[in-house]
Parts: structure tokens; sequence; C-alpha cells
């Protein structure tokens, strides 16, 4: 779910030009995702004052993270709408890994409060016109649909995540299984703009 969430993030123009511009994935990219493990941890186990202070370390960042796309677009890590786009990928995508991969999938009753529970952190990071509801989700990430396309970075990205990770060789098969198994959570408009429609998917 986590991989899917960064490639289908990655399509948000001035989404991916922060993560370029800002996070340092490439030279530290276990660091970033121990850092948002992390994160995630707090705010979905931890008690509510740990939660509070992560996302105002989060907030903190976003709000000094601020630059322009190559085609010269401004943007601020801490736009509202721009942490509903983040916001909204990631709760679709480990919900919907949950239910591919997942022992026990939820109901539709479970998968709706699960959405709603995920709205809390949105909303406190600053995210517009969070959903609460699995319908209000697919509304809320087909209005972003004009407005995602794969730049250089984006594929750049992509090419790094799915065929260049810093790993040795005893873990590149097991990571190629949840790359592939990120890759087939992809909606088939995303993996033709990555450009990953050969990609292998599980068996």
């Amino acid at each position: 779910g986590g991989l899917r969430a960064l490639l289908l993030q990655s399509l948000h123009p001035s989404a991916m030009a922060a993560v370029a511009g800002h996070s340092g994935y490439r030279g530290d990219p276990w660091g970033r995702l121990a850092r948002t493990s992390t994160f995630l941890a707090f705010t979905t186990f931890g008690a509510a004052d740990d939660a509070a202070a992560a996302v105002a370390r989060v907030r903190a960042i976003h709000d000094r993270m601020r630059g322009r796309t190559p085609e010269g677009v401004p943007y601020v890590a801490g736009d509202p709408e721009l942490l509903a786009w983040v916001h909204a990928a990631e709760v679709d995508s480990f919900l919907r890994a949950h239910d591919r991969y997942g022992a026990e999938p939820l109901d539709p009753a479970g998968r709706d409060a699960y959405v709603a529970q995920a709205a809390v952190v949105g909303r406190a990071l600053g995210a517009a016109d969070v959903p609460t509801t699995v319908a209000g989700l697919g509304e809320r990430l087909s209005g972003f649909r004009p407005q995602l396309r794969a730049t250089e970075a984006a594929l750049d990205t992509a090419r790094f995540i799915l065929r260049e990770p810093p790993l040795g060789g005893p873990l590149r098969p097991p990571y190629a299984l949840l790359t592939a198994g990120a890759v087939a959570l992809l909606p088939a408009w995303a993996r033709a703009e990555l450009r990953l429609r050969g990609a292998r998917t599980p068996a």
C-alpha cells in the first residue's frame, strides 16, 4: 500500500516537485521510510498527545517547503488541496492493499470507518475537504484526475522505486514481489502514465 501510494502521489506535478526538491528520498530512502512509518505508527496507534506532536512536526516541515515546478508553477507543501491529494491517495492505497492482500478484508461499514478515522489525521495536517466515506474518497480522487500526469520527475521516481532500489542481492526478490503487488493495485491510467503497462504482477 505504501509503495502504491508513492507511485500514485507522484502523478501530481506539484506534489512530485515538492518531494524531488525537499525530501532527499534518493540520498536517504530508508531514513525517509522510517520517518514516514513512525508518523503513521504515532497517528494510528499512539496516544493522542504523541499523535498531535507528530502532526505538529510535519506541519512545521510542510510550511517551510515551497518552490516551483519545472514548468514554473509555484507550490507550498502545506497547501490544503495538495495535502488533500496526498492524503486521499494514501488512504485509497492502504485500503485497496488491505482489500486485495489482507487476511480479513473489511466489510462496507468497516471500510467507511477506516476512511473516517484516517480523515481525523488528514484534517489535522491541514488537508481540505477530507472524505469520510469510501464513496466520498472515490469522488475526491476523481476530482484530481485532470491535474494528474507523469512528469520526468515522476518517471524517475518510478524507476528508482521499482528498478533501482538501494538493496543488496538477497533482498531484491522479496522486494520485487512487493513492487509487483503495488503496481497491480494502480489504476490502468496510472500504470500507463508511469509507463508500467508491461510490469509484472503477482502470480
